[in-house]
Order: C-alpha cells, then structure tokens, then sequence
C-alpha cells in the first residue's frame, strides 16, 4: 500500500510532538469559538441595550428573507449597457440567414459572419438593435433584415460588507439588483445597519447611493450595472424614531439627517382614518420630556434621534347605536344621543299584534364579558379546590383523583359558554335605564308554550295551561330523571327575570330548567359546582350536566 509523503511525515513525528501539536491546535479552537462567542455576546448585548430599538421592528428588515437571492433579473432592462462576456443573440433573413449566439469578446466585439467584427461594449440595451443594423447595412444594402437581443448578462462577483450579516463576495449576474445581492449576505443587519446609506463603490469611487425607504414606499430603486469587483457597502445605522399605536405602519424608522418633520414621519407611519393625537416621548437628554399633539396643529415639529411616538384616536362619544329585534315592526337600527336611556328609544319602538311588549329584553356586551370573567373566576376556584383536597387513605386518595379529573373535564366543557349579557329590566324604573353604543333591544313574541329543558326524561315544549304548576309540566314532559333534584329547578319569565319564591304561578312563555343532582365527597366543591350550574342556567340558558 502506497502512503502519501505529507501522511508518511505525519506519522514519523514522535507521539510527544504530535500529542503537543493536537494540543494547541484545540487550544487555538477553542481561543477562537471563545473569541466567536464574546464577539457575539457583544453584539446581542449592544443590539439589547440600543435604546428604543426593537432589533425585530426595523421598517425595512421585512426586505430580507432570502426572496431576492432566488430569482435572477432575467428582464428586459433598457439602461443595461453590454460588456465583456455577454451573450447575443442574432438572427438574419433575406439573402443572407442566419440565427446564432455571439459572445462579446475581450475587445468588446462579436463577430457577424460576412461582415465581421461590430463593437457593441457600452451600448445600451435599448439600442443595441438599431446599432448592430446600422453597421448591417455597411455591408447589406438591401435584402438582409435582422433581429438582436441580449441572451444572458455578465457573470460577476460582487463583494457586499459593511453592516450586514454575512459580508463577503457573491456571485451574481451584472444586471442583478442591489437587493440581490444584499439578500444573499442575509440583509442589512437590522440591530445595527442602515436602510438608508447604502453605497456602491468601483475601485474606491461612488457609483450609486440607495435609500431603501424610497423603494419600500414609493417604489423607487435605483439600478446600477455592477462589474467584477464592484462593492456594496451598508453603512451603520443613523437616525431612529419608533412609531405605534393608530399607524398602518408600527415601526422603528431610520432617517439620514439629525432632525426630520413630524409631517414627514406620519407620511412613513401612515396613520389610520380615526386618528387624532400624537404623544411624543423626547430620547434626547437626560431628563425625559413628553409632549401631546393634535395632529392638525403640527407644522413645524421636529424630531429627533431616539423619539418615541404614539398615535391616538381620542374622540369623544357623539351618538350610540341601538339594534332592535324581534317583534318589532319598525327600523331594526336606531340613533341616539349618547347618554340616552330606555325612555328615548321606547317612543320610536314599533310592536306588532305579537308583541310581548311587557317582557322586553336588554343585551349588553360589556355585561357578556362581566358574566364570562364572573364565570371564569368560580371556575378556577372550583378547579383548585378539587386538586388541592387532600386524602387520608390510598383509596380516598384515587377517588379524589377520579373526582378531580372528572371536575377538568367539567371546567374545559364550562369554559367553552357564552353568555348573552341580559341585563334585567324592571318595570318600575324601565325608562329610566341607560343605553350602551352596541346594545340589543329585543321584543319578544308572544307565546302559549312552556319550555321544559334539563334534568327531565322528555325535554320538551308543552302548551300552557292556566293553573298548572312547575311539578305538573316537569311530570308531562316525563318527570325527574335519577340524576336530577326536585329542589333545584330554575324559571325563568320571558324578561329574564329568574322567579325564585316556592311554587310560583307558571305564565305562557316561561322556561323551567331542572338542573342536575350534584354528588360530592366534599362540601365545598358540591357548593363551588352548584354555584356555576346556577350561573350557565341564567346568564347562557343552558343545562350542564355534571
């Protein structure tokens, strides 16, 4: 077997030597991942403590996510002018035909059969067919028509640096775009870089200066035709404003000059319709000073490096929105005055011959979200006492679990309730009662059925009968089941209103709902879940089961 000299050499070292050298070959690794890891233990921290910066909120770091390295500019770009290595494609008919690819040679040549060399290097791509046919017509007077267009643009390599993530040399195509090549160094570094001071450089002298905000939000991108060699450079980051609340566009903003006006910086934020008022939060100095604005008085404000702006929407409540349904003959939308009550709305109610108008019901979203919170609270109280019950024994020990787990599931189904907000209208004070934007007044039917639901055998709706009791509708519709208790049955007038004295008088329209027999080992948890079914029942008008 024939072993290589280098191998031969490596082996003949002594086994100290060699075990010296592997010794400070790890030595030096480990010196350079530490150099590594301090090095970007400095930048995260420098990116942590850059005051007011969101290194994830820069407007322009949405630019880079690999988009523009993909796809090469295979487009027709008028302003490309030809150069050393391009390809173009020819194509002659007439007397004389021919359909070829002529590379452009070191001279800035191609060579056209039966007419020879024609200089094409610098001639922009717009023109490139009406030059190769006049110089076509030195040779071919007439009977020779022709057709050029460039195939494929200089191979170049362009070396990006400056604050970007991954600097170093990329290959590309001459025609390609700045953003190409700043995507495949992985984009500006957003913690440090700047959007707005890009620059490219031949042989140390600036071609092209690029403002990537011109681009975001005006469309603009200056394009430039890079040669081998050519330089992207990404300054660092200058000027920075942060910009949130009534904006379409919630950034941190970079700006090239020490001061821009607060006009120009809501044209880049963008603020929606309904906004009124700026605050802004001053980042320079060592006191902090904050300033509040309308935005119709705020000619001549500047800002400053680190300011931090807020857009609000601060107006006040001129008119409510009322929604009317049911049993109602007029319009289903009403306005009113904010602050007004039942009394204004009553007025312009429009009931029909089924118009229950003596049960008028009243639903109220910030009553919804109360209910559900109330809900929430007796929920996370009954789950913790379940799992917080302690045992005496191994086997009160499992039940407790078993009991436990049964409760979660419980607690999951309940969680899962919406309820409808109803607020309880009473007669005697009815118009006096306040309106909310949002509210829904519902004018229920008139009805000659009584509804029996729960923990009855035939859930069912019965037809009402003068005299009959709670006892006599629940044994119609199949009586108690073996889970239900006789004691704890709910009714519920059409208002709302849940009736809560001893065999009351049942009216056409009533509900009664039999809720189900709690069986607990512990007291408290029987109370915690009867509490809640109570709570389902009257704010959702559901039975749970337990």
């Amino acid at each position: 077997m024939r072993i290589s000299s280098q191998h031969a050499r490596t082996t003949a070292l002594p086994t100290s030597l060699a075990l010296l050298l592997g010794l400070a070959w790890l030595a030096s690794g480990a010196a350079a991942l530490a150099a590594t890891s301090v090095e970007n233990a400095a930048t995260a921290q420098a990116a942590t403590v850059y005051p007011g910066k969101a290194t994830s909120n820069m407007f322009g770091a949405q630019l880079f996510d690999g988009h523009f390295s993909q796809i090469q500019s295979s487009g027709f770009n008028p302003d490309y002018r030809i150069s050393l290595g391009d390809r173009i494609n020819l194509r002659l008919w007439g007397a004389f035909p021919y359909d070829g690819q002529l590379p452009v040679d070191p001279q800035g040549n191609i060579f056209i059969p039966n007419v020879g060399p024609v200089a094409v290097a610098g001639v922009r791509n717009a023109e490139l067919n009406s030059h190769i046919n006049q110089q076509l017509g030195k040779v071919y007077k007439s009977n020779v028509r022709m057709y050029a267009s460039l195939d494929t643009a200089q191979p170049v390599k362009v070396f990006v640096t400056g604050y970007v993530k991954q600097p170093g040399l990329y290959g590309g195509l001459a025609a390609d775009s700045p953003l190409s090549y700043l995507d495949k160094a992985g984009g500006v570094d957003s913690a440090r870089g700047s959007y707005v001071d890009i620059r490219i450089l031949r042989a140390g002298q600036l071609r092209l200066q690029i403002d990537l905000y011109r681009f975001l939000l005006d469309g603009q991108l200056d394009v430039t035709q890079f040669a081998d060699g050519d330089v992207i450079v990404v300054g660092p980051r200058q000027h920075t404003f942060a910009m949130r609340g009534e904006v379409y566009n919630a950034y941190d903003f970079e700006f090239p000059h020490p001061s821009i006006t607060l006009q120009q910086a809501l044209a880049m934020a963008r603020p929606k319709p309904g906004a009124t008022h700026v605050s802004i939060v001053r980042g320079q100095g060592s006191a902090r000073r904050s300033e509040y604005h309308a935005l119709a008085a705020i000619d001549g404000l500047q800002l400053e490096d680190g300011d931090q702006l807020t857009v609000t929407a601060d107006r006040y409540a001129g008119t409510i929105q009322i929604r009317v349904e049911g049993a109602h003959s007029g319009e289903h939308a009403i306005v009113l005055p904010y602050s007004a009550s039942m009394a204004d709305i009553l007025v312009q109610l429009r009931g029909n011959r089924m118009s229950q108008t003596s049960a008028l019901q009243l639903f109220r979203h910030s009553v919804a979200q109360r209910q559900k919170e109330m809900l929430d609270v007796a929920l996370n109280k009954l789950q913790e006492s379940a799992l917080s019950a302690r045992s005496a024994t191994k086997e009160e020990a499992d039940l407790r679990s078993k009991e436990a787990e049964l409760i979660s599931k419980f607690v999951e189904q309940a969680r899962k309730v919406t309820p409808k907000g109803q607020v309880i209208l009473n007669e005697e004070n009815l118009s006096s009662t306040l309106l909310e934007d949002g509210d829904i007044i519902r004018i229920p039917e008139k009805s000659s059925v009584v509804q029996v639901h729960g923990e009855v055998l035939f859930p069912n709706a019965l037809s009402w009968q003068h005299g009959l009791s709670a006892t006599d509708y629940i044994k119609r519709a199949g009586g108690f089941m073996q889970k239900s208790d006789d004691s704890r049955i709910v009714i519920m007038r059409q208002s709302g209103a849940v009736i809560t004295e001893r065999n009351p008088p049942i009216l056409a329209g009533d509900e009664i709902m039999v809720l189900p027999k709690i069986e607990a080992k512990n007291i408290e948890i029987t109370r915690g879940i009867t509490q809640i079914l109570y709570q389902i029942a009257v704010s959702a008008k559901v039975i749970f089961s337990f």
